[in-house]
């Protein structure tokens, strides 16, 4: 469990999730099934299509080279290797970000269980904040008094 901004975070296990003191499931926000959308399968069979059509490409390029490399004096020169290795592969744009609906089920923590993690909180807090201000507080004085 975690709140909206994610500042704080309880980890859980399912027994607490179904105990009705501890938390309930926020209605309305029942988990929904992840699914792709049609134009989002389309542009993965497009992209799946043309890596297809590069391979056969470089694999003709590749029959072809050797045919010529039989033919030359063994192969390519060492600035043609070189030439291949520098040219840039050309990519497609990555796909516009879609704001997906969460996987996750939404629970709201009950008063009594948020009041004691505050306290919790607060507690440690109070302590670090002692631990930093005791070494600059004076000391008790150590003589008899007379």
């Amino acid at each position: 469990m975690a709140t909206a901004q994610t500042v704080d975070f309880i980890y859980t296990c399912e027994s607490h999730l179904k105990d009705p003191g501890f938390a309930s499931q926020i209605a309305g926000d029942a988990p929904s099934k992840p699914g792709l959308s049609a134009e989002e399968i389309a542009q993965v069979k497009a992209d799946w299509e043309e890596k297809q059509k590069r391979k056969a490409e470089k694999a003709k390029e590749k029959e072809v080279e050797k045919e010529k490399g039989d033919d030359k004096d063994g192969g390519k020169s060492k600035d043609e290797s070189s030439k291949d290795k520098s040219t840039p592969k050309v990519t497609s744009p990555a796909p516009a970000p879609t704001p997906q609906q969460p996987s996750h089920e939404k629970y709201a923590l009950h008063r009594d269980m948020f009041a004691l993690r505050t306290a919790e909180h607060r507690r440690r807090k109070q302590t670090a904040q002692v631990k930093e201000l005791a070494p600059r507080l004076p000391g008790a004085p150590r003589s008899a008094v007379n």
